[in-house]
């Protein structure tokens, strides 16, 4: 999902060089994948009154007006300051329109807003699906993805949140667990828990999911 590396790496060289068009493609290149990565997380009761890209752009502007202090330091890789970035923005956000006396983002369903990427989603929903499951649940991709998206909302937010790293943003577990602030064993085992959660999930038949 985010840009490729080393172009990246390129254009910072050149950023840190005072390359003025190097920094506004820096930052533009990254443009669809912050949106992504927003789009995903959003609630339904934001989106009404706010667009992804009304947050990208502000995260942009944000992220330019930092940038030469970031240039100095890269404390982590580009992409994952960029979405630190985001993820703030987005917390700010949630708060700003449903009061902040609400939950936070954090304890938000990040999933209901947007529809996922239809081959992101079904290529994670064949990794954890049963070879068991009944031929009715697998009779249409459509009636899959419904239960996988449905089984992936049940889920409690870290889980959530380590899938959407991991399969729809396409971190590695190194980058994972720096965003996390985890060591990687511990990031690693965060993700194993999720899938087999979201596994087991996808196993119950769809009348005993959320029942008591």
């Amino acid at each position: 999902m985010w840009p490729d590396s080393s172009e990246t790496q390129e254009l910072l060289a050149s950023a840190r060089g005072g390359d003025a068009e190097a920094r506004n493609r820096l930052l533009e290149r990254h443009r669809d994948a912050l949106r992504r990565m927003v789009g995903l997380r959003m609630d339904r009761a934001v989106q009404g009154r706010l667009d992804a890209s009304d947050i990208v752009q502000d995260v942009l502007v944000e992220a330019n007006r930092r940038l030469t202090d970031y240039l100095e330091t890269a404390k982590m890789p580009f992409h994952l300051w960029l979405r630190h970035i985001a993820r703030d923005r987005l917390i700010d956000a949630h708060r700003r329109h449903r009061g902040a006396s609400r939950r936070s983002v954090d304890r938000e369903q990040p999933l209901v807003g947007h529809a996922m990427p239809d081959q992101s989603a079904m290529d994670l929903a064949a990794l954890v699906r049963d070879r068991q499951m009944t031929p009715a649940a697998a009779a249409t991709h459509h009636e899959l993805e419904v239960r996988f998206q449905a089984a992936l909302e049940t889920l409690d937010e870290t889980d959530r949140e380590i899938i959407l790293m991991r399969h729809f943003e396409q971190l590695s577990n190194q980058e994972a667990a720096q965003t996390l602030e985890l060591s990687e064993p511990a990031a690693g085992m965060r993700y194993l828990r999720a899938m087999r959660r979201l596994r087991a999930l996808l196993e119950e038949p769809p009348s005993e999911r959320g029942a008591p």
